[in-house]
């Protein structure tokens, strides 16, 4: 069976030849001096000192065995030590380059994906910056109360009774109800286009009720709460916008047709925050786009019919409502004042 082998050799339980000999040269120089010694010693009380008598004691001829043996283990000792050494100093250089080698291919592999873990790491910082700044601007637009806004429900006219024929008006054929209904008052129309403030905001909800009746004023309401709503998801609300307020007569020259610098002033809205999220929706997200766009041509066409009979108190009072803000910003981002 052959032996396992790692990057840097042969296992751990397979050493290599240096460590597998039977004698090494340590061993080999701990035999010649313990066979000096031995023959020296032998010289020393063999011939050079007189024979012991035959009467000597047992201490005399233990010392003379440690005279002689002590010196051959001590010896013995010394190589085995040296050996232990050596074996140490084999592991410890072996530990080491395989250290080593652990090191470069851990630098070999930084090197390969540095670029992409760099990479990676910047991304989701830049992720991460990306999202706190989006969590401060939406906090610090959430400081002043909002209540949501309930959908509209169209009003049902109450059913005619069967038993008072009198009530009932007999219509040509090809005659609709909004021929027939009462023209919307300005004053409705201007506060429906505001919104209620709240739930408890009862003449704002019978504003809205009656404006939902004209068809091209509902028209113009819906496609204003759409917009407010997607732009509510950014954290971007009406009430919060403090814009400058245009004269009546620039309004009545969008009226007119005119456009370009000739109304900028109607793009009063100072906010960066609210500007630069807003662009950055309509270049991103086509159905806030395409809302917005929708949002913009019914408001031109309204405000066109509502300028030929409306007064400059009223036109202001418009321009002061949350539609009229949703104009100004969707149309300076758009360009309409450029």
């Amino acid at each position: 069976m052959r032996p396992a082998r790692t990057e840097n050799g042969p296992s751990k339980g397979f050493d290599t030849k240096s460590e597998t000999e039977a004698v090494t040269a340590i061993e080999w120089i701990a035999v010649a001096l313990s066979a000096l010694w031995l023959l020296g010693s032998a010289v020393f009380f063999l011939v050079l000192t007189p024979q012991l008598e035959t009467g000597g004691t047992a201490l005399q001829f233990v010392i003379v065995l440690i005279a002689v043996f002590m010196p051959v283990a001590m010896i013995w000792v010394g190589a085995t030590a040296a050996r232990t050494s050596r074996v140490m100093r084999e592991e410890s250089r072996r530990l080491r380059a395989a250290i080593d080698a652990i090191r470069a291919a851990y630098v070999a592999q930084s090197q390969t994906l540095g670029q992409t873990v760099d990479k990676t790491v910047s991304q989701k910082l830049d992720e991460i910056a990306a999202a706190q700044r989006k969590t401060e601007t939406a906090l610090a637009t959430f400081s002043s109360i909002r209540v949501g806004l309930p959908e509209p429900r169209p009003v049902l006219a109450p059913a005619p009774s069967p038993n008072d024929p009198g009530d009932q008006v007999s219509l040509p054929l090809g005659t609709s109800a909004e021929d027939i209904q009462a023209p919307l008052e300005r004053s409705d129309f201007i506060r429906a286009l505001n919104f209620p403030d709240n739930p408890e905001d009862k003449i704002g909800f019978a504003a809205l009720r009656r404006a939902l009746k004209d068809r091209p004023t509902a028209q113009l309401i819906r496609a204003s709460q759409d917009i407010l709503t997607l732009m509510s998801h950014d954290g971007i609300y009406m009430d919060d916008l403090r814009p400058d307020m245009a004269r009546p007569e620039v309004w009545r020259r969008f009226a007119g047709g005119e456009r370009g610098r000739t109304i900028a002033a109607l793009g009063g809205i100072r906010d960066r925050s609210s500007l630069a999220l807003t662009a950055a929706r309509m270049k991103q997200d086509t159905i806030f786009r395409d809302a917005a766009h929708h949002f913009l041509r019914r408001f031109d066409k309204m405000f066109t019919q509502f300028a030929e009979t409306a007064s400059d108190a009223e036109i202001s009072e418009l321009s002061e409502t949350r539609t009229a803000r949703a104009f100004m910003l969707l149309g300076r981002v758009a360009g309409t004042f450029d």
